[in-house]
């Protein structure tokens, strides 16, 4: 007697997510590696698709028609931002290139994450700058392929730029142009890329035999230009007053030179001052602005490629290289 077999349809992602009582979104990203999921999620659902045997040789790539660029509200006035719009310039330039489009938004609460990502119809989002944890969790949990461009967090992929090597050699140059008392004015320790520079200012100094000293480092409190002009002000009220001073960016750099002429307190004889990103009003402040030079638009098109062609692990993480332009406001011209 003979017998017919039927073979068994091949399981799908969707069995996975009714077997495994999770979302489609979820078995997506347990099975593609993605990021937002903690580690017995993602180990039950690959446990289950194994257990259908599930072809792993089926999941394909979504393409990428649209990529979203969000940036947090506290970052939002684009227009004017000098260091995210040509972030955002990089961004548009790689997309155009590659034939997709892109659309730009500001996200500042958790609540607006699910009510705005389907408006953007983006496929991948570059989530640029400081993302407060619990907004970032909502847009992962979306499903959505996402790429931090200027922030860090675990299992997702980033580009930032090199902020303990600039940091080190911004302050390695006030050392060697003959300064031992080096203040530092910073900002958030939430911010990763604030949390490196403070790296690189601490180990220019050790490295140079000089104790770091906290009462020189002088953190702002809200990122305002009141919260920059407090923290200047803090910083010049220092008895006895240091010799230099590097900058954790332009901005608060700038404030500095501003509080300085105010003050009558001579730059660079009397207070050196260095910043970091070389945003445009760098070259324009009057002495001319010594600082760290990033290339903006480049982290955006770094995002775009991290995004179109997920990376192996070794390079889910992009570091942008950096370099220190010297101008007036540390005599440093005759610098290296």
């Amino acid at each position: 007697m003979s017998t017919t077999s039927r073979s068994r349809p091949a399981a799908t992602i969707r069995d996975i997510a009714a077997r495994a009582g999770v979302s489609v979104g979820t078995v997506s990203r347990a099975l593609r590696g993605q990021g937002g999921l903690s580690a017995e999620t993602r180990q039950h659902v690959l446990d289950v698709a194994s257990s259908v045997g599930y072809d792993h040789g089926r999941l394909r790539p979504a393409r990428i028609r649209r990529v979203g660029f969000l940036l947090h509200g506290s970052h939002a006035g684009l227009a004017d931002n000098p260091f995210y719009f040509p972030v955002l310039q990089g961004v548009e330039a790689a997309c155009r290139a590659a034939g997709i489009a892109c659309t730009y938004s500001s996200v500042s609460s958790p609540g607006e994450v699910a009510a705005l990502l389907p408006l953007l119809e983006a496929d991948g989002m570059i989530c640029a700058g400081y993302w407060p944890p619990e907004i970032l969790a909502e847009i992962v949990r979306t499903g959505r392929r996402v790429v931090l461009v200027d922030h860090a967090a675990a299992d997702l992929p980033s580009v930032n730029t090199d902020n303990v090597s600039g940091a080190y050699h911004a302050t390695q140059h006030l050392i060697a142009s003959g300064h031992a008392r080096i203040a530092m004015l910073t900002g958030s320790e939430a911010h990763v890329s604030i949390r490196q520079r403070e790296e690189g200012y601490r180990r220019a100094l050790r490295d140079a035999g000089l104790a770091p000293d906290p009462a020189l480092v002088i953190r702002r409190g809200e990122d305002t230009a009141e919260g920059n002009r407090a923290a200047a002000r803090r910083l010049l009220a220092l008895h006895p007053r240091p010799g230099a001073v590097f900058a954790y960016n332009d901005h608060s750099a700038l404030v500095l030179l501003q509080e300085c002429a105010a003050q009558g307190v001579a730059v660079p004889e009397h207070l050196a001052v260095v910043g970091f990103d070389d945003i445009t009003a760098a070259g324009y402040s009057r002495p001319g602005l010594t600082t760290v030079a990033v290339d903006k638009a480049a982290l955006g098109r770094e995002g775009v490629c991290l995004l179109l062609r997920p990376a192996s692990p070794e390079r889910a993480q992009v570091t942008v290289p950096v370099r220190l332009v010297l101008r007036d406001s540390s005599a440093g011209r005759r610098g290296r």
